[in-house]
């Protein structure tokens, strides 16, 4: 029978049950509460729905839409979009990998660097200086998960070591007018204090040196560090004019002896330092030759490209480079290489001409060929030798 519950002031409520095949229990709320219908527009406030079949819902607000499995996993309902991409950090080999160049290299005191050429002693798209004297900068051996550090071992007389890079402006520009966190691994066994600068290029791609500077200082800061490696971070404004390139520097003072460390370095869209981007290698080593590719030979007598003697002294070689550089690359060459018929002709220089940012043609010297006879360039039994592609920042 139905039961009828008269209103406050006129009407009533009528609780009427429908055709049911079994007794059944409602049970009422220990509380003051509102019934929710099926009919009307209601808000539900800290309710718990398992396993809910929602049609066409709208949303307003903050909607939570993940869950976080026994085994600490996020699954999502939908598709994951995050506030930047997982190919977030804008520092290249931040984790000190890749070092073409060798793992280790005396950097010489001057502040006449960085070039698209020099100051890039070791590990790659890294520059260092020191002023008051000369330094060792290495690819050293990391712990735990960091494989490898980036170390500058200091000497007597020095008064400043500085480890930076710069972000070209492809890679950098979206950056303007954000703010971005900077990450970094530090330890000093004999300084407590690393200061930190990021500037922006006065014209794109173009920073200067670091004694005769083209850049604009967006922030600085500094960290005090130890002899154990540590996290730092820092968050950094982006003005909306530094659409031109991103220059990340540390610096130090009088590193008069001990050791410098730097990893796992991290430069990201947001206000909070998530953990360090992991690539795989390969992707890695191909973002680093886009500024610097090392041809190195593999055994005596590795071949580096081919093509013909164009006169008695010079011959053309074309070569392929592996990946887009930033812009075509000053050439160099180091060791003994020959242009080779059957005959060896060691070569004394490199020039190169019509060469772009994804081949070059070589044009080695050498003397005593004969013209329009097809050649080979090749070490000349030296597993050492290479040929240098650079167009760093």
């Amino acid at each position: 029978m139905p039961i009828k519950l008269n209103g406050s002031t006129s009407g009533y409520a009528q609780i009427q049950a429908g055709a049911v095949s079994a007794n059944n229990t409602l049970t009422l709320p220990d509380g003051n509460a509102t019934l929710v219908d099926t009919s009307s527009t209601q808000t539900l406030t800290n309710k718990t729905l398992t396993s809910p079949s929602v049609s066409n819902p709208t949303f307003t607000g903050t909607v939570t839409a993940a869950a976080i499995t026994a085994s600490g996993n996020v699954t999502v309902g939908g598709d994951l979009i995050p506030s930047s991409s997982f190919l977030r950090n804008r520092i290249i080999n931040g984790n000190m990998y890749v070092a073409q160049r060798g793992t280790s290299a005396t950097v010489t005191a001057g502040t006449t660097v960085p070039t698209a050429s020099t100051g890039y002693p070791c590990v790659d798209r890294w520059f260092v200086y020191s002023t008051g004297a000369n330094v060792t900068a290495a690819q050293v051996a990391g712990a735990t998960n960091n494989k490898n550090l980036l170390q500058v071992t200091g000497a007597a007389s020095v008064t400043a070591v500085g480890i930076g890079q710069r972000i070209e402006q492809l890679n950098s520009y979206d950056l303007a007018g954000q703010t971005c966190t900077l990450s970094v691994n530090i330890a000093n066994s004999l300084l407590t204090t690393v200061t930190w600068t990021a500037s922006y290029a006065t014209t794109a791609d173009t920073f200067g040196t670091i004694g005769t500077p083209t850049k604009t200082q967006i922030a600085t800061g500094t960290f005090t560090v130890t002899s154990t490696l540590t996290q730092y971070t820092a968050n950094i404004a982006v003005p909306a004019a530094a659409t031109t390139g991103i220059e990340i520097l540390f610096t130090v003072g009088a590193q008069i002896s001990g050791t410098w460390q730097i990893g796992n370095a991290q430069l990201e869209v947001g206000s909070v330092a998530t953990p360090f981007e992991r690539q795989i290698y390969s992707n890695q080593l191909a973002q680093c030759q886009r500024y610097y590719y090392k041809n190195l030979a593999i055994s005596a007598f590795t071949a580096f490209g081919s093509g013909v003697f164009n006169s008695t002294v010079q011959c053309s070689i074309f070569v392929q480079l592996p990946v887009a550089m930033r812009t075509s690359p000053n050439v160099t060459y180091s060791g003994i290489i020959a242009a080779y018929t059957g005959t060896f002709y060691n070569i004394s220089a490199i020039t190169t001409t019509y060469s772009g940012a994804t081949s070059a043609l070589l044009q080695p010297t050498v003397s005593g060929a004969t013209a329009l006879q097809p050649c080979v360039l090749l070490a000349n039994n030296d597993a050492t030798a290479s040929i240098i592609y650079s167009a760093e920042l």
